[in-house]
Parts: structure tokens; C-alpha cells; sequence
């Protein structure tokens, strides 16, 4: 590597280089090696130019893309984005001069406590719990979700639906669809406005302001040496974190990692353990009267996200991750940014998830008239019994189907009613926590991972949250933790 050349890279990638460059035949806005560059990249779009335009060499460049693919453990991405950097820093190193002083900065002194483990561990459990736990699951699942269900939906809009339609409309068939126990505006409205929304409003408003702060890549590099023991790296942190949010969102995102194989560790985490911020709000709402009852869900969950992460690295071949992410400067979060931010994830919101729950209303209304919907909440009622709780829960797992948030706000409902005991409420958290992804998420692991290993993960987490929930179940009534 030489100062003042473009002979940047090691012997294999310059020939590799110049292969590319002698076959392209046409003349582009780009110059040839740049192009070349792109391409061993695997860049779809210059992909997609050269296939139209060196119809003649397009197979012969991909092959020299291949054969250089091949020579190496890494992707070329990384590969050829190491050597850039190891270039960019002996150009720094001879241009500039660093001054050594022993006085340092504020943000550099957080920064070490950041991510040092023995005090950044401690930073991260004040913000999961202040951010998480106080913020979305106390004010955002407590205060605004009651004061929206019960004075609002249940003191007046439900009851004057209602009687609208037993007054005025005739047909039965109707009156289902809009009101009574699953109607559009009685269920589904009333989930997506009163119970969900509030808690995916808190959530995306945390969320902004741990990543305006810059906070997001120390978390990562803090929990770097932890991921590796589940195959994954401090980068997996961020679709991690996303599931919090929005779990097809974090699925989608998960493209983002490197290798297949941390794609599909952290697309199986995201379907099994990871709650969606409107699942986790009502399930920390629910739990957050009886702190044992929270600690053990937490305990669990936790414990069972990095089991299958452990057991997932075992199995699925690979080597370990490499992990390097720009680190910007901590700073203040600016309002305008944080606002600007949860506005765009809250039009998201509108857009995507609003009609999701109008229409699983509609899909659950057309079951009821049909009867399926009867026959499928009588096939998880031999599971629902298995792991201790009572058969009206059978009705929760089939809406957590359509939707994750969709089940727990069900959830919330029966809790209302006095039908569940402190452990029937826990072992009903956990499983519902692990159990298979939305048909949303679903779908998006479909078109990221493909149809067979989304099918495979899937069965694995139908399979395993019924098993885990029994083990759970068993566990407290051996131990008498909770009655």
C-alpha cells in the first residue's frame, strides 16, 4: 500500500480489479475502477447497468466476482472497507500531528463509563428501567392507556356505538362487524387507539431520544462480547433494540448484519424473545403491580433469549463475527430531532399498523360467522390447558397470531376480569412473549430469510413457547413462587 496510488488493496483484489476493468467494454459516468469496486461490492444497481449494457462479459465479470468472493472469509464489502481505512489512517498519520494532553473532556469521560462494562452495565439497566419500564410500561401503558380505555372507549364510545346499532340497524350481520365483542370500532379501534397507540408513542419518543443522544452505538459496543456468545455482534444491537419497537420492523433491518448466519440468529431472537413495544407496555403494565411476578417473566425471557441465541451459534456453521460501527459524539438530544423523529414512526404507525387491526376485526368477525374462528380457538385450547391456564386464554393466542400487540391487549382484557391468578398472569406473559411472530413479521421473514426457513423458524417458536411455558408453569407450582 503506497501514499499517493490507488493501489490500495492486497494482490487479489487489484487483479480481481483489473479483470473487471478489461472486460468492461462501454463507457460510464463513473470511472472503470470505481465501477469494478461497486461490483466485487455486489452494488445491485451497478449490477443491474452492466447486465443491460456488457450483455457479452456480464458472465464473465460475475465469475471474476465470484472466484474473488471465494478467496476470502469475510464479505468484500468488509474486506475492501478495511483496507480503505488502513489507508485513510497512514494518509492522517502523515499529514497530521497529535498533540497529547491529559486533560479530557466531559463526553470523554462518559464515554469511558459508557463502555466500560463495570459502569456502563449499571447506565444501561437506569435506562432500560427509566425509559422502558417507568416511561412506556407505567405512564405510557398505565396513565394514558386507562384514562383512554376506561374514560373514554368503555365511559363513552363503545356504550353509544352499541346503541346506535341496536337502535338503527337491523341486520345482525352489520352490528357484529361494527360493535359488540369484535366489532371494527369496538375491537380493533379501541386496541389500536386506547391500549397500543399510547404505548408505541412513548416507546418511538424513547427510542428518538437514546438515538439523537448517540447513545445506540455504545449500547452496541457495550453488549459486542455478549452477542458473540449467541453468534451475533454489537451491531445486532440496533434491529435488537428496533424489536422493541416494531418487530417486522427489526426484521427487515436485520439485513443490515454481515453474514446469513447472524441474519437468521437475529430473525429467530426477534420472533421468539423480543416483545414489541405494544406487547411489552401492557405486558409491564399488567405485571408491574406484582414486582415477583415481573421479576420472574424478566428472568425468563432473558434466560431464554440467550439460550437459543447459545444453542442457535452451536448449531448454524460460521465463524465468529467481527464487529466495527462509527461512533459519533454524545450530545444532548434536540427536541426539534427527537419530535421530528417519533412524528415519522408515528405516521408509520397510521399508516401500516392502524389498517392491520381494522382488518384482523374484519377477520375475526368473518370466523365467527363461519364458525372457523370457533375451531381454530378450540385447537390451542389443548395447549392453553397443558401450561395451567384457563381455556378463555385460548382466544389470546390466536389473536397474538394476527398480531403480537393484538394478543396482548386481549391479555389486558381477561386481567380486567379477574380470570387470572399471579402465576396464570406470568406463565400466560412468557408464552405469549415467546410465541410465534405476527402474520406481519411473518411475511417479512418470508421475503428476508425465504419461505423455508421462515416456516422452520416459525414451528420452532409455536413448538417451543408451549414447551417453555410448561416448564415455567411447572416450576412455580414446585416452587411455590407464585400462587
Amino acid at each position: 500500500m503506497s501514499i499517493g496510488s490507488d493501489t490500495i488493496y492486497d494482490d487479489t483484489i487489484e487483479n480481481a480489479i483489473k479483470g473487471i476493468e478489461a472486460s468492461l467494454e462501454k463507457d460510464y459516468i463513473i470511472s472503470k475502477r470505481a465501477l469494478s469496486l461497486l461490483l466485487l461490492q455486489e452494488d445491485e444497481d451497478s449490477l443491474e447497468e452492466i447486465k443491460e449494457r456488457e450483455k457479452e462479459n456480464y458472465l464473465k465479470i460475475i465469475s471474476i466476482v465470484e472466484e474473488t468472493k471465494n478467496k476470502y472469509e469475510r464479505p468484500l464489502t468488509f474486506v475492501i472497507s478495511s483496507y480503505r481505512q488502513k489507508y485513510a489512517k497512514t494518509l492522517t498519520d502523515n499529514v497530521m500531528v497529535k498533540t497529547e494532553t491529559n486533560k479530557k473532556s466531559f463526553s470523554e469521560t462518559l464515554d469511558k463509563i459508557m463502555l466500560n462494562p463495570i459502569t456502563g452495565v449499571p447506565i444501561a439497566l437506569l435506562v432500560l428501567y427509566f425509559g422502558l419500564y417507568k416511561f412506556v410500561g407505567q405512564f405510557g401503558a398505565g396513565v394514558i392507556v386507562d384514562f383512554l380505555e376506561g374514560n373514554i372507549f368503555e365511559a363513552y364510545i363503545n356504550p353509544w356505538i352499541n346503541n346506535i346499532l341496536n337502535n338503527y340497524v337491523s341486520w345482525e350481520w352489520l352490528r357484529t362487524l361494527i360493535g359488540g365483542d369484535y366489532g371494527i370500532i369496538t375491537l380493533g379501534i379501541r386496541y389500536a387507539i386506547a391500549i397500543v397507540l399510547p404505548i408505541v408513542g412513548t416507546f418511538f419518543f424513547v427510542f428518538s431520544i437514546i438515538e439523537d443522544s448517540g447513545y445506540l452505538p455504545r449500547l452496541a459496543m457495550l453488549v459486542d462480547r455478549l452477542f458473540k456468545k449467541i453468534g451475533l455482534n454489537g451491531r445486532a444491537v440496533i434491529p435488537m433494540v428496533l424489536g422493541f419497537g416494531c418487530d417486522t420492523m427489526a426484521t427487515m433491518v436485520s439485513r443490515t448484519l454481515e453474514t446469513e448466519r447472524e441474519r437468521i440468529i437475529s430473525t429467530l431472537l426477534l420472533a421468539l424473545a423480543i416483545p414489541c413495544s405494544a406487547q411489552l407496555g401492557v405486558i409491564l403494565s399488567l405485571l408491574s403491580g406484582e414486582p415477583k411476578a415481573l421479576l420472574v417473566w424478566l428472568i425468563f425471557i432473558v434466560v431464554v433469549f440467550l439460550f437459543i441465541g447459545y444453542l442457535a451459534a452451536k448449531v448454524l456453521p460460521g465463524e465468529e463475527p467481527l464487529f466495527y460501527m462509527e461512533m459519533p459524539p454524545l450530545r444532548l438530544p434536540k427536541l426539534s430531532n427527537v419530535l421530528v423523529k417519533t412524528y415519522t414512526r408515528m405516521e408509520w404507525y397510521f399508516a401500516e399498523v392502524l389498517p392491520l387491526f381494522i382488518l384482523i376485526s374484519v377477520f375475526i368477525w368473518f370466523g365467527n360467522i363461519i364458525g372457523i374462528f370457533s375451531v381454530l380457538v378450540n385447537i390451542f385450547r389443548p395447549f392453553v390447558t397443558a401450561i395451567g391456564l384457563p381455556e378463555e386464554v385460548s382466544e389470546i393466542f390466536l389473536f397474538g397470531f394476527f398480531r403480537r400487540d393484538y394478543g396482548a391487549a386481549g391479555l389486558f382484557d381477561l386481567v380486567k376480569g379477574g380470570i387470572l391468578s399471579a402465576r396464570q398472569l406470568v406463565v400466560a406473559s412468557a408464552t405469549l412473549t415467546l410465541f410465534v411472530p405476527c402474520v406481519a413479521q411473518f411475511v417479512m421473514m418470508i421475503k428476508e430469510r425465504g419461505l423455508k426457513t421462515a416456516i422452520y423458524i416459525a414451528a420452532f417458536v409455536f413448538v417451543f413457547s408451549f414447551f417453555a411455558g410448561y416448564a415455567l408453569n411447572w416450576i412455580l407450582i414446585t416452587t411455590g413462587a407464585l400462587v
